[in-house]
């Protein structure tokens, strides 16, 4: 009788101790983009990594294309706390996110001593309304890639300093019969478009607006997409770029069949793989130049961690963030991405197989140009999408296509 009592009670204790542990378990439900920037497998391994070290917290991942991370996130607003907790968000999301209650004011959270630790332009993809909706996390700009082979086949002693040069180097390359077209781009109706076009305007010094007013029409905005159009239509640009992401640009890169792209950081090792690249050890890197010798050209591509106003479990969900954004996670996974900490970059293990691009993004992250901050930006990215595409399809000219993306986007605006 004795026994069985003492075999009950610890029985019954067992039972409250794995009751217990199984109410102190939290699961969080993430979501992630599978383009660009980390892999899919390092964010798993990053995870694993975290819930080894937080055995009471469980991580659930979704991976979309960036295509779809907008509206996910938003439709999950919906679900409750059956929805996301943790998201991955583009620097052009915060006044939309912010305004329309999607996301939760972290600014508490944040540490003051962090400030000077992390880029400036990283500090930019999370903060709006002088707070702080996240943690950035992808530190990221577009940059030229060129191949170093076929720039020496073609008698070109260095990579372009200016966009004309690389407009003129690009037409050695096709006069001599080198590729069939020297530039690829990712140009489909996106916001990789987008991307590409913030690129080309911040190197020619144009603005977004004036003192309120839209000036797509106009400077450095309208000479973009001049350039891109003048660039099909003398066929050294790729028609396809007008269908293509940027995996598809990659992948033309990696075959050989292009002198020059522009992509993400991502790309440089990836391009630099001989397993999934023929070009492997040919591969060059640098800033996007401007239209004057020095200038360098940049899109702030970054994106950035953020706690859903769903969650039950915001506490955990920062500790996940935290793990994410360190110095020291950022820096075992920098091959894919360059870390927010500004002392990585001199770090050999950041360095190592490439220091090139490292080199080049020292130049653009402090030339990074932000695409316009808008709650109303899904709309001015369609419109401006619709403008550039109509132009690069022949069907209108820039200089019409842009004035009448002017008008729609001051009634936005």
């Amino acid at each position: 009788m004795t026994l069985k009592k003492g075999w009950l009670a610890l029985s019954m204790t067992a039972a409250m101790s794995i009751s217990v542990y199984a109410h102190a378990d939290t699961t969080i439900n993430a979501l992630f983009m599978s383009q660009a920037a980390y892999s899919k497998s390092d964010i798993q391994a990053m995870t694993k990594g975290f819930e080894q070290a937080n055995p009471d917290i469980k991580v659930n991942l979704e991976f979309v294309p960036y295509e779809a991370l907008h509206d996910k996130i938003i439709a999950a607003k919906g679900a409750g706390a059956n929805g996301y907790d943790v998201v991955l968000y583009d620097v052009i999301w915060p006044a939309e996110f912010a305004k329309f209650g999607i996301l939760k004011d972290v600014t508490k959270r944040i540490d003051p001593s962090l400030q000077d630790k992390v880029f400036k332009g990283a500090w930019t993809t999370v903060k709006y309304d002088h707070k702080y909706w996240g943690m950035p996390w992808v530190l990221d700009t577009k940059y030229l890639f060129y191949n170093k082979k076929i720039l020496k086949e073609a008698g070109i002693a260095h990579p372009p300093k200016t966009l004309s040069e690389l407009y003129q180097q690009a037409k050695i390359i096709k006069d001599k019969g080198l590729v069939k077209y020297p530039m690829v781009w990712s140009w489909s109706q996106s916001e990789a478009l987008i991307c590409d076009y913030t690129t080309l305007v911040s190197g020619y010094n144009g603005t977004f607006f004036k003192e309120g007013k839209p000036q797509f029409a106009s400077g450095g905005s309208l000479k973009a997409v001049q350039f891109m159009k003048k660039t099909l239509t003398d066929k050294l640009s790729s028609p396809n770029s007008r269908e293509y992401l940027e995996e598809d640009v990659r992948k033309v890169f990696s075959s050989g069949d292009a002198a020059f792209a522009l992509n993400w950081t991502y790309m440089y090792n990836l391009a630099n793989d001989p397993k999934q690249s023929q070009v492997a050890g040919d591969v060059g890197v640098e800033p996007m130049p401007g239209e004057n010798p020095g200038d360098v050209a940049a899109v702030n591509g970054s994106m950035g961690l953020g706690i859903t106003s769903n969650s039950q479990h915001p506490d955990a969900d920062w500790k996940f963030i935290s793990y994410l954004t360190s110095q020291k996670v950022q820096e075992k996974y920098s091959k894919l991405s360059l870390p927010i900490w500004k002392a990585s970059y001199d770090k050999p293990e950041v360095q190592n197989g490439q220091k090139e691009l490292v080199e080049a993004a020292k130049k653009s992250i402090g030339a990074m140009l932000a695409r316009p901050q808008t709650a109303q930006y899904p709309r001015l990215s369609n419109t401006l999408q619709q403008a550039i595409q109509r132009v690069l399809q022949d069907k209108q000219s820039a200089s019409d296509a842009m004035q009448r993306a002017n008008q729609v986007i001051s009634r936005l605006h």
